[in-house]
C-alpha cells in the first residue's frame, strides 16, 4: 500500500509539474508569435490549467474507469469553487466584473445542469460529447471576439503582468511545451494506476477517488493560479480561471473523453452532481454582492467543501 500511495504523489506531482511546462512553455511560445496575454489566457491558459483533468480523464476512459473519469470533472469543478475561491478569498478579498456575473456564471450554472442531464441514464455517449465539445469550441471563439471587442487597458495590464517573459530562443519553449505535455501523459496514466489500486485496496468505489483525490489534484494548476491572483490584486484572473475551468471540464474534458470512448457514471450519484450545481448556484448571490467575494464568504465557501467531504467520507 505504500508503495502505491507514493506511486499516487508521484503521478500528482507529475501532473502539476506538466501542467506547469505545458502552459508556461506555450505561453511563451504565443508570445514570440504575437498574441497577446489577453488571447493566451483566454485560450492557451485556459486549456492548459484544465490539461490535467483532460488527459485523467481521457486516460480513464480509455482504461474503462469511467466512473474517475466523470468523479474527477464533477469534483474538480466542486473543488474549484469550494476550495480554491474560498480559500483565495481568505488570501485577499476579490473583485469581480459585472460579466462573471451576467454571463460566465449563469453558464457554469447552465453548463453543470445540461452534465446532470447527461448523466441521468449514467452514460455520456459519443454524440453528447461532441455537442459538448462544440460547446467549448463556441465559447472561445466567443470569448476571443469579446475581448478584442471590449479590450480594457486595466483587464489587458492583469493578462500581461501574469505572463511569463518570452527571453529564451523559441525553440526551447516548443521543447518545454512538448515535454510538459509528455510529463503531463506520463502523470496521468500513472496516477489512474494507483488511483485504481487504492480503491480496490480499500473497498472504496473509483468514483469516491475520483471525487476527491484525484479531484483535487488535478485542480493544483488552478489552486497555484487564483492563489497568486488573488495576493496580486488581479481578481478578473483568479475568478475567471475558476470558471473558465469549471466551464472547459464540462464541455472539453467530458466531450472529448466521451467522443473516445463512452463514459460510464459509474458511483457518482446525483447528490455529487447537485452539489456541483449548488455550489455554482451560491456563489452568484455571493458575487453580486457589491461585486466582490469577501473573506467571510470565502470562508463559507471552504465550509461548504469541507461538509461536501465529510459527507463523501461518512458514506464510504
Amino acid at each position: 500500500m505504500l508503495v502505491t500511495l507514493l506511486t499516487l504523489l508521484l503521478g500528482l506531482t507529475l501532473l502539476y509539474v506538466g501542467a506547469e511546462g505545458l502552459v508556461r512553455g506555450a505561453s511563451c511560445l504565443g508570445l514570440k508569435l504575437g498574441l497577446t496575454p489577453l488571447v493566451i489566457g483566454l485560450t492557451v491558459v485556459a486549456f492548459g490549467t484544465s490539461a490535467p483533468e483532460l488527459l485523467v480523464s481521457v486516460q480513464a476512459g480509455i482504461a474503462d474507469q469511467g466512473a474517475i473519469a466523470i468523479g474527477n470533472v464533477v469534483g474538480s469543478n466542486i473543488a474549484n469553487i469550494g476550495l480554491i475561491l474560498g480559500l483565495a478569498a481568505l488570501v485577499r478579498p476579490i473583485n469581480v466584473r459585472a460579466q462573471l456575473v451576467r454571463f460566465e456564471l449563469p453558464l457554469v450554472i447552465a453548463v453543470s445542469v445540461l452534465l446532470t442531464v447527461l448523466l441521468w441514464n449514467g452514460l455520456v455517449g459519443r454524440i453528447e460529447g461532441l455537442l459538448l465539445f462544440l460547446g467549448v469550441i463556441a465559447f472561445t471563439v466567443y470569448s476571443l471576439r469579446a475581448a478584442r471587442a471590449k479590450q480594457a487597458p486595466e483587464v489587458e495590464a492583469e493578462f500581461a503582468e501574469s505572463m511569463p517573459a518570452a527571453e529564451r530562443p523559441t525553440w526551447q519553449y516548443v521543447v518545454l511545451t512538448l515535454v510538459g505535455l509528455a510529463v503531463l501523459v506520463v502523470g496521468a496514466r500513472v496516477l489512474v494506476s494507483a488511483a485504481v489500486d487504492i480503491a480496490r485496496a480499500l473497498g472504496l468505489s473509483e468514483a469516491l477517488i475520483g471525487l476527491t483525490i484525484i479531484a483535487i489534484g488535478t485542480s493544483l494548476p488552478e489552486l497555484a493560479a487564483s492563489m497568486v491572483a488573488a495576493a496580486k490584486r488581479e481578481g478578473d484572473i483568479a475568478v475567471g480561471n475558476v470558471l473558465g475551468s469549471n466551464l472547459f471540464n464540462i464541455l472539453c474534458v467530458v466531450g472529448l473523453a466521451a467522443l473516445i470512448v463512452p463514459l460510464e457514471a459509474g458511483g457518482v450519484s446525483h447528490i455529487d452532481l447537485a452539489v456541483m450545481i449548488a455550489i455554482a448556484v451560491v456563489l452568484l448571490p455571493i458575487m453580486r454582492t457589491r461585486f466582490v467575494i469577501g473573506r467571510i464568504e470565502g470562508a463559507g465557501l471552504v465550509l461548504i467543501y469541507a461538509g461536501y467531504l465529510a459527507w463523501l467520507a461518512a458514506g464510504a
